[in-house]
């Protein structure tokens, strides 16, 4: 950004505003320009410090960096990252109770933006997966069945904004190379949650805007389409090395009778499918005769003649009462279903949970399957019940925790113990 300099175009279509209210600012000096040629230009540090020091806490600005080609939102009090990175926390971990010899499959309870810069000395690029599901910046608290606040989320805008970025650009540096993050947020702030994912992770490196539906259809009075999902944001730390398995979803009972109607002796359910397909070949073994018959004109054999002959003595060529031959296809060896970017995990009701904010387990385990290794370690830092460490401990991966809710420390203590899941507690102890 520095020796570049933007237009007053440029600089009112940033602000939104018109060419002669930009020119007034610089007027009453309250935005630095230099004339150069017979125009005024606006260095981007003079734009900076202007929207640094007109920003308000509720409304962040949105301006363009030009070189990078990322967005980044400006407003009061955005930390350098340099200073996030390398400022100096004095602390340790402290054991709280211990349950196993291992280094990793840990809870740490603390500030997670100081537990975090700790974790950088041991840490830094270990890291697989990241899942976090942050305040949303609602202005709420959450309750548990007995109505105790176990979950305060009273930061909101940008003060939020601010809160969230310090902790990602550390866990970008918690991040292996082959390792991703997953950002689970609402929609009313997400889309400017996604400015800040480019900022730090660079937009190249986004990879997925995964629409959640978390409830059954609303019908609220109010003048607007029903609210019933959120979002995942999902970035790589490099999206040409990052882990992924390609994790298919398995065909249910329905779309089996839909596509594989009909019942074989032998292989059970299957369908079929024509064994010629377009295309003429000359003087080849798929445009020659087959059991007295030639492919269709304009069309050959989809397989060689050995190999029809191999599946027709094996049973898996059907012959219509007209002798028209079609190849079995069985439902045994469908490979699954591509997942899409809409994913259907409700939430359970309170009374169902162990903690007012836990999400569905099947949708973490379809993000630690897809998305790390057996070796990886996977680490959630905002992390409440301790789902995502429960759902990485049954699939074999390491974990670590982190949260600074008393309450989600009993809960997770309480419920590890009954679950059989091997953790050791710590907590953070500031020296300062």
């Amino acid at each position: 950004m520095e020796n570049e300099f933007l237009t007053i175009d440029d600089v009112a279509q940033n602000l939104r505003v018109t060419r002669q209210t930009v020119s007034r600012y610089i007027k009453d000096k309250e935005l630095n320009a230099v004339k150069i040629s017979k125009s005024y230009r606006i260095s981007t540090d003079d734009f900076k410090d202007f929207l640094n020091k007109n920003a308000t806490v509720d409304e962040p600005s949105v301006s363009y960096l030009r070189r990078t080609k990322n967005c980044s939102l400006d407003y009061r009090d955005k930390a350098d990252e340099f200073e996030i990175l390398f400022s100096y926390v004095n602390g340790d971990f402290s054991p709280i109770e211990r349950n196993h010899n291992q280094e990793e499959n840990r809870y740490i309870f603390g500030d997670n933006y100081f537990v975090l810069k700790k974790l950088l000395d041991t840490h830094k690029g270990k890291i697989d997966l990241v899942y976090i599901d942050p305040p949303f910046g609602t202005g709420s608290d959450f309750n548990s069945i007995n109505d105790e606040t176990v979950y305060s989320d009273k930061i909101v805008d940008s003060e939020f904004l601010e809160f969230l970025r310090k902790r990602l650009f550390l866990l970008r540096e918690l991040l292996s190379g082959e390792g991703s993050i997953y950002l689970h947020i609402d929609k009313k702030i997400g889309h400017y949650v996604k400015i800040i994912m480019d900022e730090v992770f660079g937009y190249r490196n986004f990879i997925n805007d995964i629409t959640r539906i978390k409830c059954n259809p609303k019908n609220f009075a109010r003048n607007a389409y029903g609210n019933y999902s959120d979002m995942i944001l999902y970035y790589a730390k490099n999206r040409d090395r990052q882990i992924w398995h390609n994790i298919r979803e398995p065909m249910n009972e329905e779309k089996r009778e839909e596509l594989f109607p009909k019942k074989h002796p032998k292989y059970g359910y299957y369908t079929t499918h024509p064994i010629h397909a377009p295309g003429k070949t000359i003087d080849g073994d798929t445009g020659m005769e087959w059991k007295g018959l030639y492919p269709p004109k304009g069309r050959h054999w989809r397989y060689s003649r050995e190999v029809l002959t191999d599946l027709d003595n094996r049973g898996l060529i059907e012959w219509s009462e007209t002798g028209n031959p079609r190849k079995i296809v069985l439902a045994s060896e469908h490979k699954g279903f591509k997942v899409q970017d809409v994913w259907e995990f409700k939430d359970k009701g309170l009374s169902y949970v162990d903690y007012p904010t836990q999400k569905n387990e099947n949708l973490l385990e379809r993000i630690i399957l897809n998305s790390s290794n057996e070796s990886s370690i996977v680490l959630e830092c905002f992390c409440g019940s301790g789902s995502t460490l429960k759902s990485a401990f049954r699939l074999n991966r390491k974990f670590i925790g982190i949260d600074n809710s008393a309450h989600s420390l009993d809960v997770v203590r309480k419920t590890f113990k009954r679950d059989n899941v091997e953790c050791n507690f710590y907590q953070y102890i500031s020296k300062d």
